[in-house]
């Protein structure tokens, strides 16, 4: 699944090549990507203008003159650009004809991604935004206000950092190799955990999360950010997908158990099952 730093690369590669483009027509081939009544959203954003792409958490948000597009790509969603429909596919589900004589294509095998459209400047009015948590690479983030909300949990902190409520941004992996670089073991219950090893998570998981940014995000498995854009973060996986394989600070071997419905990895000698 993409997280933050996919979906910022796709913000960055897309806003490249849309903003100043008009969408003339709108073409949708599997409705249910399309939250509410799909006439409305092509009526609406038919004749509308890029005017931005925004980002919060894992959503994008496509701003026109009067409405904001609000996207999830969920599993495996991926936009492309192309010069005609010549290589069009069953997966290509949302098609944006724009006044260049080039097309926008939502591109999604699984079909969980989603589409929500709302009135400009009334994005953090649905629910789908206002639940969520402050970003994790927000620098101003009020990390004693986070913490005080939290710090009775039973839950583990993995199962914390996944939730988006708590703090927006992070998914599977990025939680994986924060709690690594944290030297923190997975199965740590929040409320075992005081105000400074909290905030020296928040602080591995900033310092990750930038990494991947600056590195086009992961390529893992069957995700591409869009445009044929690869991320390169892959090469810098510490624990990740590499159960079996040796640590590269202590020559442990990397294990793989089940924490919050995930798989999760992590060094059983750097990230010690302990309370702190």
């Amino acid at each position: 699944m993409p997280e933050l730093p996919e979906v910022e690369t796709v913000k960055r590669t897309l806003k490249q090549y849309l903003v100043g483009r008009k969408i003339i027509d709108i073409k949708i081939n599997y409705d249910k990507i399309i939250k509410y009544d799909n006439k409305r959203f092509i009526d609406n954003l038919v004749n509308q203008t890029f005017n931005d792409i925004d980002r919060y958490g894992k959503y994008l948000i496509f701003k026109f003159n009067d409405y904001s597009l609000i996207s999830h790509l969920r599993m495996e969603g991926k936009y492309f650009l192309q010069n005609d429909l010549k290589h069009l596919t069953k997966h290509d589900h949302i098609i944006f004809s724009l006044d260049n004589n080039q097309y926008l294509t939502y591109h999604d095998v699984r079909k969980f991604g989603t589409m929500e459209l709302t009135k400009k400047g009334q994005e953090f009015r649905l629910d789908s935004l206002k639940k969520l948590g402050p970003e994790i690479n927000n620098p101003n983030i009020d990390l004693s206000k986070v913490y005080n909300s939290i710090k009775h949990s039973n839950r583990s902190i993995k199962a914390i950092l996944l939730d988006q409520t708590v703090i927006t941004g992070l998914g599977n992996i990025y939680v994986d190799e924060t709690l690594f670089k944290a030297k923190i073991h997975p199965e740590t219950n929040m409320n075992e955990l005081s105000f400074e090893r909290f905030k020296s998570i928040i602080f591995s998981a900033q310092k990750v999360v930038e990494k991947a940014i600056k590195l086009g995000g992961t390529t893992i498995r069957s995700y591409q950010s869009s445009m044929g854009v690869d991320g390169r973060f892959q090469n810098e996986l510490n624990v990740h997908t590499l159960v079996g394989k040796e640590c590269s600070v202590c020559n442990s071997i990397i294990k793989k158990i089940r924490v919050a419905g995930r798989g999760t990895y992590f060094c059983p000698n750097c990230q010690k099952k302990e309370s702190l």
